[in-house]
């Protein structure tokens, strides 16, 4: 009897599902694919490859990312895992013709979707100063968002677009441009409240399912609210931006500082093996083992 056919995993197709359930899914943000499976095996069924995520675990920091490194790194997260991973490209790397092929990258690396922001290309360090935007006209953005629609050869692919006017110029034209980016075609809009005030307001004034982004250890006063109460404001997606590098900086530094300072691990020898073999288990060695058993590693008569 012939075997049914494997199912191959459509990442814009669960990503489409996910979106049209009812309530709302967080989306933390990984930059490796160990990283994908241990947020997947927690439960999350919705991951995000964050641009200063991915430029602070590589050290070459967002503005001087590649498209193509990007693509690179997002296809091997992707691969790792069986849900759904939506990629920060930052501006889109250009213009109409830059986007263009971005999108398309981007949807041969498998993924779910990208996100795509309203500042200037080449992006700017500064951004990341205490949050410095510098966001170009909405009519630009909205000729690199209808491009981008264009692009896709996945109708299910998902397009968030982001914007950062609220900060820049206030409550009332980051309203307008979420509204006209939904209307060009983008799925999802991600967008940064000044207030608690204004983040309530958001869902009750943008006819769009929102992306609110989470910023732990910003330095400017955004909101940090919970998933709950964003979920109960009316947002779709809780984007957890940069929780995994604090949480890798921090587990990190205290280790090696440890190590170098006592010539001590900050775990036994059991908490060790188990360790171990929990990564062993992630990263699949169970099922090579046992390819081995009945091939390489067969014992011979």
């Amino acid at each position: 009897m012939n075997e049914a056919p494997k199912m191959t995993f459509n990442a814009p197709a669960a990503l489409r599902a996910l979106m049209n359930a009812p309530g709302a899914f967080i989306r933390p943000a990984v930059c490796d694919p160990m990283m994908a499976r241990i947020a997947q095996k927690a439960g999350f069924k919705c991951l995000g490859i964050g641009g200063f995520a991915m430029g602070a675990h590589t050290c070459v920091t967002e503005p001087m990312f590649g498209m193509s490194e990007l693509a690179d790194e997002s296809r091997k997260i992707q691969a790792a895992v069986t849900v759904p991973t939506i990629v920060d490209i930052g501006c889109g790397f250009g213009e109409a013709i830059q986007v263009w092929r971005t999108i398309r990258e981007m949807e041969r690396a498998g993924l779910g979707g990208v996100q795509m922001e309203d500042q200037v290309f080449p992006k700017r360090a500064h951004y990341h100063r205490d949050y410095v935007e510098h966001v170009i006209d909405m009519d630009h953005m909205l000729e690199k968002i209808s491009v981008a629609v264009e692009a896709k050869t996945d109708p299910n692919f998902v397009l968030m677009a982001r914007t950062d006017a609220m900060r820049t110029d206030g409550f009332a034209e980051g309203v307008k441009r979420a509204n006209a980016y939904a209307r060009a075609g983008a799925d999802l809009i991600m967008l940064f409240p000044n207030s608690l005030e204004e983040t309530i307001r958001a869902p009750k004034e943008i006819d769009a399912p929102l992306v609110y982004v989470v910023s732990h250890g910003n330095r400017v006063g955004r909101p940090v609210p919970s998933p709950a109460e964003l979920a109960d404001m009316g947002y779709k997606v809780i984007s957890i931006a940069i929780l995994s590098t604090l949480v890798t900086y921090r587990a990190l530094t205290d280790a090696f500082t440890r190590l170098h300072d006592t010539g001590e691990v900050a775990m036994s020898q059991q908490e060790a093996i188990d360790a171990r073999q929990a990564v062993e288990d992630l990263i699949g060695l169970p099922e090579l083992y046992r390819i081995e058993e009945r091939t390489t590693e067969k014992k011979k008569a």
